[in-house]
């Protein structure tokens, strides 16, 4: 009997109480997202990723036997068919890579902007290819801009150290001596190894000169 009763009585406080609806509705809805979204994490997402890192292999074979047009073509259909999973994402890197081999920048720069990936140096090295192509398309300013946002990505003693120097040298391709100098400075005070390799005291000596 006071089963009944508490039943019947929280029915009616739910059909008279508007907000407790309202947060009922929203919980349960947000509870058919949550429980929706790891069903289909688990038995759909998760099963294509894996199978998609595999796909790029054969397109990356074809670019290491310098089969370029062949490359291209393979590695579109991976991009296509596995766009948002890690292989589709290496696949598309790699794709990006193949445009600059024909030295089509253009289009290379317009598919390695779309990379979306975990790995801090790939995504780099993504971020630094783009400012490859905007300096082969002599567009220095934006190359210098995506040669920073990639020293950036991960602080470490290769990709850092490489993409400040580019970035130094599209400063002077500008005549931007001011900016080209502090560039090479920290590159001297934080990366010694590449600096040494690099004689930067000799590039800072340069845009020294250049500045007065």
């Amino acid at each position: 009997m006071l089963e009944n009763f508490s039943t019947d009585e929280l029915k009616r406080q739910f059909n008279n109480n508007k907000t407790l609806r309202l947060v009922s509705y929203v919980a349960g809805g947000i509870l058919v997202i949550f429980v929706g979204y790891l069903v289909y994490y688990q038995f759909v997402f998760t099963p294509k990723d894996k199978k998609s890192e595999d796909a790029y292999w054969y397109g990356l074979n074809l670019a290491a036997k310098d089969s370029t047009d062949l490359a291209i073509d393979e590695l579109t259909a991976q991009v296509k068919k596995y766009d948002g999973y890690k292989g589709g994402e290496n696949a598309q890197f790699v794709l990006g890579r193949q445009y600059m081999e024909k030295g089509d920048f253009k289009k290379a720069l317009e598919v390695l902007k779309d990379v979306k990936v975990k790995d801090t140096y790939l995504s780099a090295m993504a971020l630094g290819l783009q400012g490859d192509c905007l300096s082969e398309m002599k567009n220095y300013k934006e190359a210098a801009t995506k040669y920073k946002e990639a020293a950036k990505v991960s602080d470490n003693e290769w990709t850092s150290p490489m993409y400040l120097f580019k970035a130094g040298l599209c400063a002077e391709e500008l005549q931007d001596f001011d900016a080209s100098l502090k560039l090479y400075k920290e590159i001297q005070d934080k990366y010694t190894t590449f600096a040494n390799n690099k004689s930067i005291d000799k590039y800072i000596a340069r845009v020294s000169n250049l500045k007065e």
